[in-house]
């Protein structure tokens, strides 16, 4: 950027260059007032000669807006939460918001900062992208900026809050494995906390129950939504010497850890367990075998999230089709003989 013997090129040099004041310079930069068209082409060689670059969050802060989202993640790493954040970058890029990006890690307390944190900075509103903050919290925040959350369900004036029809997915993925001849299916739990993990969970033992299958409590092992949580539960069953020829992990990362687990004690997939995923992750398609799994569309939940943000922001209501969860079969499934 140009800059003066001062410092940067100031809004005050503009007006000097191109023979107007101050104040009208600003208003046509705001856009809140018109000016002749040799005023505005004054204006506009200035600002080219000068390659002036205005303060945005200044002139935001004016306006009462600083044309940022703040968005509260759980890990910057993930490909489960990049994909989502890609959408909604991608829907409100377009309106001129940028986002600001803050990660929780799974702890209530530190969601709860980053929230205070993100409201500090001034931020137009809130994107929530599940977390371990409890609905009152939320409720409480967005008495002071407007919330949209993911992986749960809340509603007011100022918060909205979904999630996708898990249960349904779940139910899907183990219709699969029973039509598959499976009957001994395990399941990896999800965080307990999380209410994805409990419909996940709900869809397995009803569609047990649904084909008259006894489910077998031995076969349902505590995880944590992390490869080391899928490694454990599989070492764990295989330690309890249950018997079982597929494995339903409550997501993808926690089907990494129990191919893992199965590759250590040469248990092949799928020729002497099958396994189903949950999330479709990139990567879930170059594991070895390639993974079975329930694709959840994150890039167009994000792209809802963004979608549903600028419309309360906007105090508009926008209604957005939720998109749906479907069962992608590639190799790790086989069918018993």
């Amino acid at each position: 950027m140009r800059t003066s013997e001062n410092g940067p090129v100031t809004l005050h040099q503009v007006a000097h260059a191109a023979g107007v004041s101050p104040a009208t310079a600003s208003r046509f930069m705001n856009g809140t007032a018109r000016v002749s068209d040799a005023k505005r082409r004054s204006i506009e060689d200035a600002i080219e000669r000068l390659n002036y670059k205005p303060n945005l969050v200044a002139q935001g802060l004016k306006m009462g807006s600083t044309r940022t989202i703040g968005v509260l993640t759980q890990s910057l790493v993930s490909g489960y939460f990049n994909d989502a954040m890609v959408g909604i970058e991608d829907a409100v890029k377009t309106a001129g918001y940028a986002l600001l990006i803050m990660s929780g890690h799974w702890h209530a307390a530190e969601e709860a900062e980053r929230v205070e944190l993100l409201i500090g900075r001034r931020v137009d509103g809130v994107v929530i992208l599940t977390g371990n903050m409890s609905d009152t919290q939320i409720l409480d925040f967005s008495q002071r900026v407007p919330i949209v959350a993911f992986g749960r369900k809340l509603e007011g004036e100022r918060v909205f809050g979904f999630f996708l029809d898990n249960y349904g997915a779940a139910c899907e993925a183990m219709e699969l494995l029973i039509e598959q001849g499976h009957r001994r299916i395990a399941f990896i739990r999800g965080s307990d906390d999380q209410e994805d993990a409990h419909a996940r969970l709900a869809g397995y033992r009803d569609t047990l129950a649904k084909h008259r299958i006894e489910p077998d409590p031995g076969l349902i092992v505590a995880g944590d939504f992390q490869e080391s949580g899928g490694l454990q539960a599989v070492n764990q069953l295989l330690s309890s010497g249950a018997r079982f020829s597929a494995i339903f992990a409550a997501n993808d990362l926690s089907a990494y850890g129990a191919r893992l687990a199965l590759y250590r004690r040469s248990i092949r997939v799928p020729e002497d367990v099958s396994i189903i995923g949950f999330d479709d992750l990139h990567s879930s398609m170059y594991t070895t075998p390639p993974l079975t799994t329930v694709r959840q569309p994150l890039y167009d939940v994000g792209s809802c999230i963004g979608t549903m943000m600028l419309g309360m922001i906007g105090h508009d209501e926008v209604k957005v089709p939720l998109p749906a969860l479907s069962l992608v079969v590639r190799e790790s499934v086989r069918r018993l003989t």
